[in-house]
């Protein structure tokens, strides 16, 4: 038993390590089918073609992985872009736009803060004019592109944001001065209304027109809320009334002008046939006067010397010798008035009146 234990320990020291700087020999490869044993050897190509193996694929996987971490960044700037595009839109769309000029052009005395024209001023300064900005983004742009694009987008959209902000204020503050101004105008024409009511009593030629105008005046009592064109609708309602009123009161005073010239007319006419006939009868009766008088009128004959009485004679006047066709506008009545009483005879001399 000892013998085989030795067999088996010298066995093993003759597979154990060499010692003493011995290569150790490897046992052989001999390939299937009887090829030659290799000794171990590899290819000297193989090397070289597993590094280049390796580095491209390092390669492609760093640029497969490039791409995918651009086209995500690509992705996200186009996706930022488009919404900062969208929002700016939002606030530079047509409608907009007019609303924002509509607002730019209002002045300080129609609103109720003029601070408010002020700013309205300033946003629009500050954006550059209201004009339509030309930001866009498109995906065949760079990324950088696009992000410059958004950043652009989004600093024009600040400033539209400003002046969007300052057009509503302007045009709160001209809509509340027009609402103010429409209920101070109605209420001066209620007054108005009021006064022609009480004053036109009597007065129309269609009293129908006056109950219009009360309705209107119980109707404009009735008109609120915050819009202006309530109270410019029932302002126009009274309008509309107070025209009626007023043209039926200028029908009755041309009615009356025109009674009143009938009826002087008429007076006049009758005074001009009582002045006519009574003309007629003073020229009848100077007529039947002066046929009187003529017949009544002493025939005169020239004076002589009567009774020898030589110292001279006195004679009467002669009577007007009337011209031929009529009594030549001779007053006969006034004559014979004024010689009635024979003139007074001289002393010692004949009469001239046989």
């Amino acid at each position: 038993m000892a013998d085989q234990d030795d067999e088996g320990a010298a066995g093993l020291g003759s597979v154990s390590a060499p010692v003493g700087g011995e290569a150790a020999t490897l046992p052989a490869i001999v390939p299937e089918g009887g090829g030659a044993p290799s000794n171990g050897r590899r290819p000297r190509w193989l090397v070289p073609v597993v590094v280049t193996v390796v580095v491209v694929a390092v390669v492609v996987a760093g640029l497969v992985g490039w791409r995918v971490v651009e086209n995500r960044r690509h992705g996200a700037a186009f996706e930022s872009c488009s919404r900062a595009v969208k929002a700016l839109k939002g606030k530079t769309g047509s409608a907009q736009m007019d609303s924002y000029r509509e607002a730019a052009g209002i002045k300080s005395d129609q609103v109720k803060d003029a601070k408010t024209v002020v700013a309205m001023a300033r946003s629009v300064k500050d954006a550059e004019g209201i004009r339509k900005p030309t930001v866009r983004c498109k995906a065949s742009m760079s990324t950088d592109d696009l992000n410059d694009e958004a950043d652009q987008a989004r600093k024009i959209d600040g400033k539209y944001a400003a002046v969007d902000r300052a057009a509503k204020a302007v045009t709160a503050s001209r809509d509340a001065k027009t609402l103010e101004d429409a209920k101070a105008a109605l209420d001066t024409k209620k007054g108005e209304a009021s006064r022609l009511l009480a004053d036109s009593d009597g007065k129309v030629a269609d009293n129908a027109t006056r109950d219009g105008l009360q309705q209107a005046i119980d109707q404009a009592g009735q008109a609120k809320g915050d819009k202006a064109k309530a109270y410019r609708d029932a302002a126009a309602a009274l309008q509309a009334a107070i025209d009626r009123v007023n043209a039926s009161v200028q029908a009755k005073n041309q009615a009356d002008q025109q009674a009143a010239a009938q009826a002087q007319a008429q007076a006049a006419q009758q005074q001009a046939q009582r002045q006519g006939a009574a003309q007629r009868r003073q020229a009848s009766s100077s007529n039947g006067r002066r046929g009187s008088a003529q017949s009544r009128r002493p025939a005169y004959r020239p004076s002589g010397n009567r009774g020898g009485g030589g110292g001279g004679s006195s004679q009467a006047p002669a009577a007007p010798s009337a011209p031929q066709g009529g009594n030549g506008g001779i007053d006969w009545d006034q004559w014979i008035e004024q010689h009635k009483t024979p003139s007074p005879c001289k002393k010692g001399e004949a009469c001239g009146i046989g």
